[in-house]
């Protein structure tokens, strides 16, 4: 039975984990982030909302560009530790020993692990509470054709992992129940 509250209820996870890089003036970030969509298809653009107190905040906004990535289960620990450090202490890439490359139309790392990536530029950054949005037309995509069959995860090649909340995750793979839903005429 549902009851009434007016205290914030927070309900997107189970949720797929977008990881963020941005890199300005030499320095380079990688942060872990819950709140991301696509927003259009034709012309693709993407968005994430970033807190202003976050590292990566003005990396983004100072350069420009970001790059959304996802990356396969076995590399979920990239996603607890980018969410879980901050790259005030240090460079990330090093401490979470992430290989990457550089960005082909953004100077942003990509991920050489990750099964999809993003590069963006900024078009638009709106406030919306304690958040930016930042709002990206997507100039490049990496994808790893392996990954995938008529555009649906390949899971012979790939499992992803779905973060719960509280450093627990559930990993969608071949084991995991699947339906298909045909709606009644």
């Amino acid at each position: 039975m549902l009851k009434s509250t007016n205290k914030t209820v927070l309900h997107c996870y189970p949720g797929l984990i977008a990881l963020v890089t941005a890199e300005w003036d030499g320095t380079k970030n990688i942060m872990a982030a819950g709140w991301h969509s696509y927003i259009s298809y034709d012309p693709p653009i993407y968005g994430v909302a970033i807190g202003e107190e976050r590292f990566t905040h003005h990396l983004v906004k100072n350069s420009g560009e970001f790059a959304i990535q996802f990356v396969p289960a076995e590399f979920a620990e990239y996603i607890e530790g980018s969410g879980k450090n901050t790259g005030r202490d240090g460079n990330k890439f090093d401490l979470l020993n992430i290989s990457h490359k550089q960005g082909e139309t953004v100077n942003c790392p990509i991920l050489t692990e990750a099964y999809v990536v993003y590069e963006c530029k900024v078009r638009d950054v709106q406030r919306y509470g304690d958040h930016d949005w930042f709002v990206g037309d997507i100039t490049m995509f990496h994808k790893d054709e392996t990954c995938f069959e008529n555009g649906l995860p390949n899971w012979d090649k790939l499992e992803i992992p779905l973060y719960l909340g509280q450093s627990q995750y559930v990993i969608a793979n071949r084991e995991t129940k699947k339906i298909s839903i045909e709606l009644k005429k």
